[in-house]
């Protein structure tokens, strides 16, 4: 029976610590990642508070996939690193503890956190997904806040440069206003020398209200079949003007469910079901357009009919198709030469078309395929990472916050890099879903059964003078073989 031991309360204190620590590390330094790519969808919209702490929140539970296994991966290597430096790890073994017993409730800790992280990237990812790309979506197409500079042209109006020489509180003075609403062709022109700008009070007009000022407009572009007695422009002077611009400054979301047909916002059911529909409708599109190919009359399709449906053998008059040819006039010539062709371009048309529409089909397999392998691979990851940590920590015996930070972010990037090539080969159908999105796995499981190994056997993995010693033996052999063979040569030679 399982008994807990000191030793282990002991182990697990040092570990749950660092673990909390650098998991909200990591969070917090891959989500100023992400807030820096979405940095122009937030600022300048005027977004409340709310709306900010709902898109940090479901950032931070999208990122979780790649914090999780770096934060284990660090604590681990810290943990057994410090036992090592402090000399703890030795006194342990000393006293006839294993490495197995001293990882044992960590390994049952990190077991627990794997079905956790199965269960979050079934659940509770895809609606933070769902919820986080909604309210990206809805950043994007909100308009800017009003905010007009001072001796600059401000472009945040669709169809409207707007420039202001000075301000006085929400006075503006010496405007220039270029619309461009009804097209460059068509721009209007118009200065004052002050006015002011508001939102209505339903928030979906912007008001414009110009003082003592002059408008341009240019009319030939408007006027058909213009004569050289035609007026270019119009010009118009005015004490006040009033202009009502089409600018929403609400905050509308989109409709969640737009995104219920996409990958991300799937658990592992739906993807199964996705994929099992999808596939059928492939499997239907194929034989249909296989059907409306063979039945041209164009492709000789009875080669492909069972023997039964073919018509008994009957000897006829054979003709060359060459010598058919050849009787026919020059423009009969021209005139089925055209017809083939325009048959000849029409089926390729056709087949063309059918291949985009399968191949769109395909790739929404392929993605659906994708995200259901990765529901799995997190947790998988979790548990290579730690048997990598724990024993590589256990080898350099280093703690704190200097060499275990380098070789985690390095053994992270290798993982990154293998795990993103292998994401794009099954993506794009160079792989397949399985060898692509389990490839980072199996690179780093074997790594980390021989990092186990070689410190259960207490090896010196580091150890600069075993590596020396190998090295110094290897040239050594060389070197003798090199002689060996030159004097053969002589040999030869002298013979």
């Amino acid at each position: 029976m399982f008994k807990i031991k000191k030793i282990d309360i002991y182990v697990f204190k040092n570990f749950i610590s660092l673990f909390i620590v650098t998991f909200l590390i990591c969070i917090f330094i891959l989500l100023m990642q992400f807030l820096w790519r979405h940095f122009e969808d937030l600022v300048g919209k005027g977004i409340g508070w709310s709306v900010l702490f709902e898109f940090f929140f479901y950032s931070a539970l999208s990122l979780v996939p790649m914090a999780l296994p770096l934060a284990i991966l660090l604590a681990s290597l810290m943990t057994f690193g410090n036992l090592g430096e402090t000399l703890e790890l030795t006194a342990m073994k000393a006293a006839g503890v294993s490495l197995f017993q001293i990882m044992r409730p960590l390994l049952f800790f990190i077991s627990l956190i794997c079905v956790a992280a199965f269960f979050f990237s079934n659940f509770a990812l895809p609606m933070a997904q769902t919820k986080l790309w909604t309210l990206i979506f809805s950043l994007k197409q909100k308009s800017p806040e009003l905010e007009i500079p001072v001796g600059e042209f401000y472009t945040g109006i669709n169809g409207y440069n707007i420039y202001v020489r000075e301000k006085d509180g929400k006075l503006l003075k010496d405007l220039m206003i270029y619309d461009f609403s009804a097209g460059f062709d068509n721009a209007i022109v118009m200065v004052a020398d002050s006015g002011e700008i508001q939102l209505s009070s339903d928030k979906k007009n912007l008001l414009l209200s110009l003082y003592s000022g002059e408008s341009f407009e240019n009319l030939k572009n408007q006027q058909i079949g213009s004569s050289p007695s035609s007026i270019p422009y119009r010009r118009e002077s005015f004490r006040t003007k009033e202009i009502v611009v089409d600018f929403n400054a609400e905050f509308n979301r989109f409709d969640e469910s737009l995104l219920n047909d996409q990958h991300i916002s799937k658990n592992i059911s739906q993807l199964s079901q996705s994929i099992d529909s999808v596939n059928k409708i492939v499997r239907s599109m194929e034989i249909q357009q296989s059907k409306e190919i063979m039945q041209h009359p164009y492709i000789n399709w009875s080669i492909n009919q069972p023997e039964s449906t073919l018509l008994p053998e009957e000897k006829l008059s054979t003709y060359s198709f060459d010598s058919l040819f050849l009787s026919l006039n020059e423009e009969s010539m021209f005139r089925a030469i055209d017809l083939a062709i325009s048959e000849v371009q029409q089926i390729k048309s056709s087949i063309d078309f059918n291949k985009i529409m399968l191949e769109q089909q395909i790739m929404y397999v392929r993605r659906h395929w994708i995200e259901w392998h990765r529901k799995f691979t997190l947790s998988f990851a979790c548990l290579i990472f730690f048997f990598i940590g724990a024993p590589l920590g256990a080898i350099i015996r280093k703690g704190g916050f200097g060499m275990p930070v380098v070789i985690s972010v390095v053994m992270f990037i290798i993982y990154y890099i293998i795990d993103n090539t292998g994401y794009k080969m099954a993506r794009e159908g160079i792989w397949s879903t399985f060898q692509g999105m389990w490839l980072s796995s199996a690179v780093l499981l074997p790594i980390g059964i021989f990092l186990t190994y070689k410190a259960v056997t207490d090896s010196a993995l580091f150890n600069s003078e075993n590596y020396t010693r190998i090295w110094n033996s290897l040239v050594q052999k060389i070197k003798i073989w090199i002689d060996k063979f030159f004097a053969l040569q002589l040999k030869k030679r002298h013979a």
